[in-house]
């Protein structure tokens, strides 16, 4: 037999039970929640900021450049909603290289999954005890969604994982908003399809049981470019992008259009400076068009306290591990603007 059963993890109710959200976060959440769904469903026309470290690789550091979040938060508040990115799983195309505190809660020792669950959700709380800002994670392991489905105010599926029946299913299940990338081709139908999948209610086996879900009115677009047959990325934020996205969205029975778009990954080729001119174009592209700016909801930005990349065991603190992520100094800046514009 080719897989070698290694230990029997706990279950998410019996880690939720070790590591309860303490009563009054509960409530918080419940509120965070109630404010982001206002902006999904178009009730609130706050802007949504979707902003982080590309990879959630050390508790501190992560925990620090959320507490300064909070900080500008209080100041933009009436216009933004900001929500930090804790993202605690990595997908990776070859599969190589680091993927995530999930796996990796020290990364530059072996994977301890049983420490990496425990690591995630004690990193999660933290930082919502500390800032008062509920946050966004990727769903890499559809199964893993019980860890933190009480903690989570954002899910983002990823570029490889949308065209999976499996992630699109428990989304289905999921009581917060889901963004569903486009997949890495950039074909739209396919990101359109996963939404409404998501959308829909379904039965299905979800770790050995059977189960129902009512469908989750609140899965939406994001947009974060794409790369062609000769591996040239491709943007997908212009105006005419979002146009055309507009218009497939009239085409279908999807409830509450909206987009996200990411500035980073395909959109910027990955150079993260660029970050900075696309968000602005975003919001140059909402003043020009009223449906535009109804549809477009917010923007996904990755920044951390250094700006740039290094290895793992690089030392710097507070710099990315992943991919280059904008410094403080801009995201600040960046953030402020966003807050001006709107």
């Amino acid at each position: 037999m080719s897989f070698e059963f290694i230990k029997l993890l706990p279950t998410p109710d019996e880690i939720r039970e070790q590591y309860p959200l303490p009563a009054r976060l509960i409530e918080l959440k419940r509120i965070r929640d109630s404010e982001i769904r206002a902006v999904i469903t178009g009730e609130s026309n706050k802007f949504l900021v979707i902003i982080g470290p590309c990879s959630a690789d050390n508790e501190d550091s992560v925990c620090e450049y959320i507490e300064r979040l909070a900080r500008i938060n209080d100041k933009v508040k009436d216009k933004l909603i900001l929500i930090p990115r804790i993202y605690t799983n990595k997908p990776r195309t070859t599969g190589d290289g680091y993927k995530g505190i999930i796996h990796q809660p020290d990364p530059s020792k072996r994977e301890d999954f049983l420490a990496g669950i425990i690591a995630m959700r004690k990193m999660h709380i933290r930082a919502i005890s500390e800032s008062g800002l509920t946050a966004a994670d990727e769903m890499l392991y559809p199964e893993n969604w019980g860890y933190v489905s009480d903690i989570l105010s954002y899910v983002a599926i990823g570029a490889r994982s949308v065209e999976d029946q499996q992630h699109r299913l428990t989304v289905s299940g999921f009581d917060v908003p889901a963004g569903m990338k486009n997949p890495t081709s950039g074909d739209f139908s396919i990101m359109l399809n996963s939404v409404y999948a998501a959308q829909q209610p379904h039965s299905f086996i979800y770790r050995g049981w059977a189960v129902k879900t009512n469908g989750n009115e609140l899965a939406h677009t994001v947009l974060r470019g794409s790369v062609n047959k000769h591996g040239q990325s491709l943007p997908n934020y212009h105006y005419e992008d979002l146009n055309t996205l507009l218009e497939l969205y009239g085409e279908r029975d999807l409830i509450n259009p909206a987009c996200i778009i990411d500035s980073n990954h395909n959109n910027s080729n990955k150079q993260f400076k660029q970050q900075i001119r696309i968000v602005k174009e975003v919001l140059h592209s909402r003043k020009l068009n009223a449906d535009i700016h109804k549809l477009v909801k917010g923007v996904m930005v990755e920044s951390y306290l250094e700006e740039g990349c290094q290895k793992i065991g690089g030392g710097v603190y507070g710099k990315s591990i992943t991919d280059p992520c904008l410094g403080w100094e801009d995201t600040e800046r960046l953030i402020c603007d966003i807050a001006e514009y709107e």
